[in-house]
């Protein structure tokens, strides 16, 4: 991206001031190296959704922004309702609360090594990876429809996990607001046997250590020290997200037109959120919000069978779970007034800040954990959200590294052995089932997450607590 098209404002806030039909300013949080690399792409997307009706105060991206369907991935947008503000499955995306969720084991890493070989095979054979992977998990209509409403507390009714669990996750485990009726059979089709699974493309089962603490007072708060042993989980909605994302466009391009609104891009269909389809996909989007919560505790009950059967008697417990890709109803300041607002976060994190009351008592006095994964090889980031970012970007943060190619380029230059060979090497066991998508998701393929962190930081966003080092990866 040329920087005569924004306006620098600090060294990690960039400015894009209203043309054309473009109802508020564009903000962009990135160092002057990150945002010099951001596709053209990522300005124009951005530039678009403020062309969007009842949108509020400014279109944000975070420092890890890249091409997305609709807006960019890292791409932040709140919408009034009662200013004609409008709901975009685009602005969601198809992999509907995606996220990450962190396990504390307990353990130093010098006890890790005896049973990395283990850990790996077992994680690999148990939790099922990989484009249509299915689980053990077979759910009759009544209970996907019960998981739908119940999220976390579904599955820890069932059997998976404890209701410990509940209180550090967001929503406290249930999203409010789901309506299985308003999603289709095909999406619940494609999901009936897909709990408990990670997926593909990005998506990973990750065994860590904490090689560096930043900040000791919200480390302490998380119960992370140096070299303890933590696992990350990063998955979402499978098919039924990707469905229901998939159907809700193609109805919102039809309703687009109908309602009067303007597109610059189809690719931003949308409806009014008081408007019935509005109502319809929130119903159906906070289903799969519910599917995501419930997916990653399942698959934190089977972690945790895995651990116990290799080192007995071994207690991990949840630190946090947070979600990304989601539109969620909050109330929020603008121009001195607190609103009712609709924020879309696509590959982009909510980080409230110190005191925020909705978060667990023990989180208030330094604010929500946000998890930033990275690539395999690459390790992950710790931090937590600031009471700034409220004013900055409606209390939101990156989410990952940002893709610096696409998948298509990246094939072209690694091969799954060789990445796995090299990881080796550095100490680092892969378990995937395609060596194609271990090429699509090669290291370098990646942003430097340490830059995309630091922009973060530097910009209020958010501040690192912990660095974690990756030993065992399970790859979707």
């Amino acid at each position: 991206m040329k920087l005569n098209l924004v306006e620098k404002i600090t060294p990690e806030i960039w400015e894009i001031r209203p043309f054309g039909k473009m109802n508020v300013p564009a903000r962009i949080y990135a160092s002057e190296d990150l945002i010099s690399k951001m596709d053209l792409k990522v300005y124009e997307q951005l530039c678009n959704l403020t062309m969007l009706p009842g949108i509020v105060d400014m279109a944000y991206a975070m420092p890890d922004a890249h091409w997305g369907y609709g807006f960019p991935i890292g791409g932040v947008a709140a919408f009034d309702p009662e200013k004609g503000g409008i709901i975009s499955a685009g602005g969601v995306g198809f992999d509907i609360s995606c996220g990450v969720r962190l396990l504390h084991t307990k353990m130093k890493v010098a006890e890790l090594a005896p049973h990395k070989e283990t850990l790996a095979n077992l994680l690999y054979k148990r939790i099922p990876s990989g484009t249509g992977s299915r689980g053990k998990i077979i759910l009759s209509d009544q209970d996907m429809n019960d998981m739908l409403m119940g999220g976390a507390r579904w599955a820890v009714d069932k059997g998976y996990g404890s209701a410990a669990d509940l209180d550090f996750i967001e929503e406290h485990g249930q999203m409010a607001g789901a309506n299985p009726e308003t999603i289709s059979k095909r999406a619940k089709e494609r999901q009936k046997e897909e709990m408990g699974t990670l997926g593909s493309g990005n998506h990973y089962l990750e065994i860590q250590d904490v090689n560096e603490i930043f900040h000791p007072e919200a480390a302490k708060v998380m119960g992370l020290e140096l070299h303890d042993v933590v696992i990350s989980i990063h998955c979402g909605s499978r098919g039924l997200g990707h469905q229901i994302g998939t159907d809700y466009l193609r109805s919102m391009m039809t309703a687009s037109k109908q309602y009067g609104i303007y597109l610059p891009d189809r690719e931003l269909a949308c409806a009014p959120i008081q408007s019935d389809l509005g109502k319809s996909y929130l119903g159906a989007m906070r289903g799969a919000i519910n599917c995501a919560l419930a997916n990653r505790q399942i698959i934190t009950h089977l972690v945790r069978e895995v651990f116990n059967e290799v080192i007995p008697n071994l207690k991990l417990r949840l630190v946090y779970d947070v979600s990304h890709n989601t539109c969620k109803n909050e109330w929020h300041m603008v121009n001195g007034k607190k609103v009712n607002l609709f924020v879309h976060r696509k590959g982009a994190t909510r980080a409230y800040g110190p005191g925020h009351e909705d978060l667990p008592e023990n989180f208030k006095s330094v604010g929500q954990p946000v998890f930033i994964g990275g690539s395999m090889g690459v390790g992950s980031f710790v931090l937590v959200g600031t009471n700034e970012c409220e004013s900055l970007a409606f209390s939101s943060a990156c989410h990952g590294a940002g893709r610096a190619m696409s998948r298509t380029e990246a094939k072209k230059f690694w091969n799954g052995p060789q990445i796995i060979k090299e990881l080796r090497e550095q100490g680092i066991v892969i378990r995937s089932g395609s060596y194609r998508g271990v090429a699509e998701e090669a290291p370098l393929a990646y942003k430097d997450l340490k830059s995309v962190v630091d922009a973060a930081e530097n910009a209020k966003l958010a501040l690192k607590v912990a660095q974690l080092s990756p030993h065992i990866c399970v790859k979707g």
